[in-house]
């Protein structure tokens, strides 16, 4: 049997979860300028208000876990924090951005309504308990490494600290080297577990490691993943955008065009409104 999903109150017009419309969270994956994003957060703003869809803006201050030594990481916290609340405060938009270790949540917790534990820092305990103890939102990403089931253990962490507010995000698992499956089945697991289901349409279609000293992607195959996770009636979707990805800093193999991102979400709008009636 699968159960109504449970839902938390981001703010005072987003809910995510139960039978409300999917809420996106989306952005660059990387702060690789603060002209960037305002950019794409004055462009995705317009889209999401002319197609009714909430939208969390995103983009990380860090990236902390870059294939090689020679990746760009980001501005820090200091200067990617003050960009994304000169975003929040000028577009009047939630925020969800990474964390990377214990010490940085209560710092990110003053700016970002959601704080989003990376899949391979999804089972570090003091991480996961730390930003559940911020009080807001905790988007935990499941590793390629785990099974749907064993995601109750991470909502576990998160509630045993008092923090009923958290989320999962399935990105897909492991298979074989260099690929990842998103298996359906997933989305009505988690489901059960009465926490939000969240879909990363961007990072699934990543072939970890596959260039070498970076990881390649088949970003053809988003609208595909995308549609299919919409149809299985998730929460939240997750994308990563960009104006030109191929010239992104980072994951420039699996970032979505900007400029076809209303044409996908109006197919998605659709599919979720048919799903959720």
């Amino acid at each position: 049997m699968i159960k109504e999903t449970g839902s938390i109150k981001l703010n005072d017009k987003i809910n995510i979860g139960g039978k409300s419309p999917f809420v996106l969270l989306a952005g660059p994956c990387v702060a690789e300028s603060k002209e960037l994003l305002h950019l794409i957060a004055k462009e995705m703003k317009s889209i999401c208000e002319d197609l009714d869809i909430p939208y969390v803006f995103k983009a990380s201050f860090d990236k902390a876990n870059r294939s090689s030594i020679n990746g760009y990481r980001g501005p820090g916290i200091d200067t990617g924090l003050a960009w994304l609340k000169e975003i929040k405060e000028t577009y009047d938009l939630p925020i969800v951005t990474d964390i990377h270790n214990p010490n940085q949540c209560a710092q990110v917790a003053e700016v970002a309504d959601i704080l989003q534990i990376p899949a391979f820092l999804c089972r570090q305990t003091d991480l996961v308990k730390a930003a559940a103890d911020t009080g807001k939102i905790v988007n935990v990403k499941k590793g390629q490494f785990l099974s749907p089931w064993e995601a109750q253990n991470i909502v576990d962490k998160v509630k045993s600290c008092g923090n009923e507010k958290v989320m999962i995000t399935e990105r897909g698992c492991s298979f074989g080297y260099n690929n990842l499956v998103v298996d359906p089945r997933s989305f009505p697991v988690i489901r059960n577990m009465g926490v939000p289901v969240v879909f990363d349409g961007t990072h699934s279609v990543q072939l970890p490691g596959g260039l070498g000293s970076s990881t390649g992607g088949q970003r053809e195959f988003i609208p595909n993943l995308t549609r299919a996770a919409v149809a299985n009636g998730i929460d939240s979707l997750f994308m990563e955008v960009h104006p030109e990805p191929e010239k992104g800093l980072s994951d420039p193999t699996t970032m979505y065009h900007l400029d076809k991102m209303k044409d996908l979400l109006i197919q998605l709008k659709k599919i979720d409104q048919l799903v959720k009636a």
